[in-house]
């Protein structure tokens, strides 16, 4: 088994504020985790904390492009260098958000590595860019999109290595059936959508396997997974910034991370989006810190 290494990523960069004068609260989902001792529960090394810029947006307005565009660079950078450093030693980070903008540290550091794939694991595509969208702004919806190349430069192509991410090497997993926004143009680029209503007809465990197989090819180096707390039904998980309904059950999560996670191809996982500020007695936060456990266990 490889090492696993803790790792926290705390940064709330890129959402856009809950409230005016607030900032989003998943920056202290690592505490939270670890107050489930998900560190002990999974065997895993201390990997420490990877501090994030002050969320800022200054004098930021609609049409301005990614707020907190600097920071996130900056982070970024900081962040892959810690990510590269993991996996350059063969073992297996596990990021603790944050946002789902800790993505790109993960994929830049890849990138300098080789040729990488991405499993993300969330309720919606996180795929808006300018040329879709004229709500640009939270990198924490668009980290997908950022991925493979599509927003501004000053994201897109850190140290030259745009994209980090080619289309054929994403899958989209646990997006909500309702959500058709993004489809057709994801069909169109050939990055597979693997819907809730998908997973539940052709079988978590069968379309984690499959997909953990078809990252077994020369060309590339392995892939990464990434998961959005909330993919999670509200039912269970009420603590994110978008709880959409229909989404999946525990059970059905485990299913699909578990042959993913198991895969020797598979690098590393961020967990993202979970926020304690909505969590009050820590019921969700508890429910994610044992999904991500079992997530590891042999089936």
């Amino acid at each position: 088994m490889r090492t696993r290494v803790v790792l926290d990523a705390p940064s709330n960069l890129g959402l856009r504020p809950p409230a005016p004068g607030t900032v989003p609260g998943c920056y202290k989902l690592a505490g939270a985790l670890r107050e489930q001792r998900i560190v002990q529960r999974l065997g895993a090394l201390e990997g420490g904390v990877v501090v994030p810029p002050r969320y800022d947006r200054g004098d930021w307005q609609e049409g301005d492009g990614v707020f907190n565009a600097a920071a996130l660079a900056s982070y970024t950078v900081k962040l892959a260098d810690r990510i590269e450093r993991h996996v350059r030693a063969g073992e297996f980070p596990v990021v603790l958000g944050g946002d789902c903008s800790i993505q790109l540290g993960a994929s830049l550091a890849l990138r300098r590595l080789g040729r990488y794939g991405l499993v993300a694991v969330d309720a919606s595509a996180d795929f808006r860019h300018p040329g879709n969208s004229d709500r640009i702004g939270a990198a924490g919806g668009e980290e997908v999109a950022l991925g493979t190349g599509r927003g501004q430069n000053d994201l897109t192509n850190l140290e030259g290595l745009k994209p980090y991410l080619r289309d054929e090497d994403v899958r989209l997993f646990g997006n909500r059936d309702a959500f058709e926004d993004d489809r057709a143009e994801l069909a169109a680029l050939k990055i597979p959508v693997v819907t809730v209503g998908d997973i539940r007809e052709w079988g978590a465990q069968a379309l984690a396997r499959a997909t953990a197989e078809a990252f077994e090819i020369p060309e590339l180096e392995g892939f990464w997974v990434h998961l959005d707390a909330d993919v999670l039904d509200p039912s269970v998980m009420p603590a994110v910034d978008s709880p959409d309904p229909d989404g999946l059950l525990p059970d059905e999560l485990v299913a699909l991370l578990r042959p993913l996670l198991a895969s020797p191809h598979c690098v590393g996982l961020n967990v993202t989006i979970y926020d304690p500020d909505l969590d009050p007695d820590g019921t969700a936060g508890a429910l994610l810190a044992d999904i991500v456990v079992s997530a590891f266990a042999q089936s």
